[in-house]
Formats: C-alpha cells, sequence, structure tokens
C-alpha cells in the first residue's frame, strides 16, 4: 500500500476556506422500478472533467425482482463505470461480453460508436431480499475518440491500487491519483477514488488534476471549517491545496480529471459534441441496427418518444 502525502494545509487553514466551488445535492430519479441519487449533470455544472452521469443507488435491501434488471439499451460517445458496494450484477453487452461484477470490482464499457448492454440480477438472487448499493458513471469521451470502438473491461477489487495511512484507506478504481495508476484504459487523465476514513482522519486533495470533486456517501466531513454531511457532491477550485478532515467515520468517492474539450449533448442515453451524431443514434435504436445483446436478445428499452 502506497502512503498518502503529508496533509497540507492544515485543518481550519482559512486560505482554503472558499475552496468550495459548489455544492450540488442530488435529485431522485425514477429509472423504472428503482429511484437513484443523481447529482451529475445539475444545474451548477454539467461535468467534473470527463465525468458527464454520478448516480448512486441505494443503500437498502431490495427485493430482487425483474424491475431491479436494466433491460438492454444503447450508448454512444461515452464510458460507463460501475462500482458497487453490496450486491452483484451480470453485466451482457453486443459484442459478447458477460461478466458479473462484486463490490469493489471495476467495470468499465466504452460505448464509442455504439453499444448496447444489459445489466441484471444473477439468477441465484431472483426472488430475494438483497442488499444494495453502488455507483453508476458515464465518463465522456473526448472528440477525437468519441467514434472509437466499443470495448469492455473488467477489473477485479484485489488488482486496484491501495493508498493509505493514519485512519485513510483508499482504492483507486481508475486513472491516477498520488503517484498510482488503476488498471483501466481511459481516453483522458481522470481520478475515481472510493476512500474510508476513521473519525479525525484526514485526506489530503491532489492538486494534480485540473477538476477535482469528493461526493460524501457516509458520515460527516470539514473542509476549512466548513461541515458537510453525507448525500453532497463537493466541487472544489483548481489547485487548492485542501484536505478533508473526518468528523465522524466517513466514505468518500473522488472523483474529477483534466477539463473536457468543450461541452456536450446529451439525450437519453446518448452523448455527443453533436447534435447530429445523436439524432443518428436515435434512428439506428428506433430501427433495429444496433447489434444486440448477446445472451439478452429478445428484451430492449424502448426510445423515448
Amino acid at each position: 500500500m502506497r502512503p498518502l502525502p503529508s496533509v497540507d494545509p492544515q485543518f481550519g487553514d482559512i486560505r482554503a476556506g472558499d475552496s468550495v466551488a459548489d455544492v450540488i445535492v442530488p435529485r431522485m430519479r425514477d429509472l423504472g422500478g428503482f429511484s437513484v441519487r443523481r447529482a451529475l449533470p445539475s444545474a451548477e455544472r454539467q461535468m467534473v472533467g470527463p465525468f458527464i452521469l454520478f448516480d448512486q443507488a441505494g443503500p437498502g435491501e431490495m427485493l430482487i425482482s425483474e424491475n431491479f434488471d436494466v433491460r438492454p439499451h444503447p450508448h454512444i460517445g461515452l464510458a460507463t463505470v460501475t462500482y458497487l458496494y453490496d450486491g452483484a450484477i451480470v453485466h451482457r453487452d453486443s459484442i459478447g461480453s458477460e461478466q458479473p461484477i462484486y463490490p469493489g470490482d471495476i467495470n468499465w464499457m466504452t460505448a464509442g460508436r455504439g453499444i448496447a448492454h444489459s445489466e441484471r440480477a444473477r439468477p441465484e438472487d431472483r426472488n430475494q431480499k438483497r442488499q444494495f448499493s453502488g455507483l453508476q458513471t458515464w465518463v465522456a469521451l473526448p472528440k477525437q475518440h468519441e467514434d472509437a470502438a466499443p470495448t469492455f473491461g473488467h477489473h477485479p477489487r484485489a488488482t486496484l491500487p491501495t493508498i493509505g495511512g493514519d485512519g485513510v484507506e483508499l482504492r483507486l478504481a481508475v486513472g491516477t491519483l498520488y503517484g498510482e495508476r488503476a488498471p483501466a484504459e481511459t481516453f483522458s487523465d481522470m481520478f475515481y477514488a472510493d476512500a474510508i476514513l476513521d473519525a479525525g482522519a484526514a485526506l489530503p486533495l491532489d492538486t494534480e488534476h485540473e477538476e477535482r470533486a469528493v461526493y460524501l456517501l457516509e458520515g460527516t466531513v470539514d473542509v476549512a471549517g466548513d461541515t458537510f454531511e453525507a448525500g453532497r457532491l463537493l466541487v472544489f477550485r483548481p489547485g487548492d491545496a485542501l484536505a478533508i478532515r473526518a468528523l465522524t467515520p466517513a466514505r468518500l468517492m473522488l472523483l474529477g480529471g483534466e477539463t473536457m474539450d468543450g461541452p456536450r449533448h446529451i439525450w437519453w442515453n446518448f452523448v455527443s459534441s453533436s447534435k447530429e451524431r445523436i439524432d443518428e443514434a436515435k434512428n439506428d435504436w428506433k430501427l433495429g441496427r444496433f447489434d444486440k445483446v448477446f445472451g439478452d436478445e429478445n428484451d430492449f428499452i424502448p426510445m423515448p418518444e
């Protein structure tokens, strides 16, 4: 385990007092059978680094019925990143991937020019009550890679770098942070990391990346004398050295990276720098031009009207 750098500035340093640029309170979104808390995109900002969608599902006990499943649906111009805290789901897609994901693993799917996929419960979990929680994020692709070939990668928990010390345990899920690099192949500089803090522990925020944010999953934290509760996305100013101190045991997700090369259009499950490209994807899904999801060919989510 790589040690964290020293904490700078010190707790309560007045120089960092205005380092929180935005505090985003997620809104509830119904995804057809279950609800998520959506922090991005928001009225305050569309993206943090390349992250253009950030959904939290759970935590809680859920009845694993057909409502739990996300049926086959399409994507273009983005990569999906799935990270679970509790439970398990099975990913299938139109390039032939089939992969269960468990807590602490990373599923990275590059949609590029177009892919369809589904995420469903394991057969052994059907009609059972199970604890489930996790994060679904979308990463916008740079313009030069928006039409890249679709790919899928699975990275087990044991392959992800760990960083920590002094009451902090951090697992780097994607990208680079504190001198470590996660195994998923990315298309821009970014970071995505799961951090657990003991009460009183402090986590220095790396200044390597231009855009930085922290999503508070559990507990209460202090940033430069201001207190923040769970269920908040804190977006920080570029370049400021600051630390996050846990006032209670806390769990955070750190995310960000280099500024994207321009805004993006979002419609349903499509992301692109071009409205015309999204119109093409709409027609392709409506007319059945996307490849079928292997092992899940007989179901799909109709395109919204």
